[in-house]
């Protein structure tokens, strides 16, 4: 059925004719799709672990130089988030134990990993070293850049802003990227309705809203809502459509800009980051928070609708491979809800609940 529908919603969209509305109003799936999003990102524990097995020979290091995370990643030459995206997915595996800042080995990896080991299966990983997804792999670890980021003809997915080249900025790239992200929308948005009632709210900021789904869902719930969809101008056009087969438009604002360049609008009392700081590394996740912040009023709500590490970074291991494959496509990664909290509290706001949602995600409930 959904791939009935994304066909559908690609070819209404490419001859601007309406599609069928049978998918609204929203309604909540019987079955959490989390399994299939665990195997289709499967295959970045394999380049994770072949990387370090074989690239970066990061077990033998830890194990015969007993060196810190810092001094290793220096060592490595690799920057603070790919480390952090490497080592998380590795600690995750049960290959890896940190303590302070100190990185050792698990039993498991002592036995297999060491090339030396008696049980060693590091030739065996090796089989796959120069496969084609664990070199690209490493070259996103070793440059810390989203794939296609140095091609203007094709940009980077699902990310931009001023001085990137983008595939959000082009017609086609755009439309399709939005609709991929569209299938997980419409399980998720709905029970994310459901579960946060936004009663007394007036004005809802979408920032970075994509296909716009999770604002119809709330509408659909929240009779006395608006909603003002912030993205770019390729990719509100998959918004507008959904919202005018919703039947929404009187109640929908698309604003086409850029949220780290241009004004947070006025009047906005509910801000929704649903599935964007992880897009984004730290410096820019905290000054697009600061910026959304001053803009609330007293006893305004920011929702940050997401994946989340452990506070430790060490799991769980579907996040952890979720966050490789954000690293390999952006310029963020996954984070934890200690993160978040330390960045919003920061900020002037304070955390006011958590609730889980589906595949995988949550929201965080701040007010200011």
């Amino acid at each position: 059925m959904i791939e009935y529908l994304f066909d559908e919603m690609i070819s209404a969209l490419k001859k601007g004719a309406k599609m069928a509305a049978s998918i609204f109003p929203m309604v909540s799936p019987k079955i959490d799709p989390a399994p299939l999003f665990e195997l289709f990102r499967g295959n970045y524990a394999t380049e994770l672990l072949t990387a370090a097995v074989v690239h970066f020979n990061l077990f033998e290091e830890i194990a015969l130089n007993q060196v810190g995370s810092e001094s290793l990643r220096a060592k490595l030459g690799l920057e603070r988030r790919a480390w952090v995206v490497l080592i998380t997915g590795l600690k995750a595996s049960g290959l890896l134990l940190e303590n302070d800042g100190n990185l050792t080995l698990s039993e498991i990896a002592k036995s297999t990993l060491l090339k030396d080991s008696r049980h060693s299966i590091a030739s065996y990983i090796g089989l796959s070293g120069q496969s084609s997804g664990v070199l690209e792999m490493v070259n996103r670890l070793r440059v810390s850049k989203p794939v296609h980021a140095d091609k203007p003809d094709v940009g980077a997915a699902f990310i931009f802003r001023e001085g990137l080249d983008s595939a959000m900025d082009k017609t086609e790239s755009a439309m399709n990227l939005t609709l991929s992200l569209s299938g997980r929308a419409m399980n998720v948005a709905p029970v994310l309705a459901e579960k946060l009632p936004l009663t007394g709210y007036k004005i809802l900021l979408d920032v970075g809203a994509g296909s716009g789904l999770y604002s119809i869902a709330l509408l659909e719930k929240n009779k006395d809502l608006r909603a003002i969809l912030w993205d770019g101008a390729e990719v509100l056009k998959v918004a507008d459509n959904f919202v005018n087969q919703a039947g929404l438009a009187s109640r929908v604002t698309s604003l086409p800009g850029d949220m780290f360049a241009d004004a947070v609008p006025a009047g906005v009392d509910v801000v929704l980051l649903s599935n964007i700081l992880h897009d984004w590394d730290e410096p820019e996740c905290i000054r697009l928070i600061t910026k959304l912040v001053k803009a609330l009023p007293k006893g305004g709500l920011l929702l940050v609708h997401d994946v989340f590490l452990n506070d430790e970074l060490d799991g769980p291991l579907e996040i952890a491979l979720y966050s490789a494959a954000l690293f390999s496509l952006t310029e963020g990664r996954a984070y934890s809800k200690k993160e978040y909290q330390a960045w919003l509290n920061k900020a002037g706001m304070t955390l006011v609940k958590v609730i889980p949602t589906l595949a995988h995600c949550g929201v965080m409930v701040f007010s200011k």
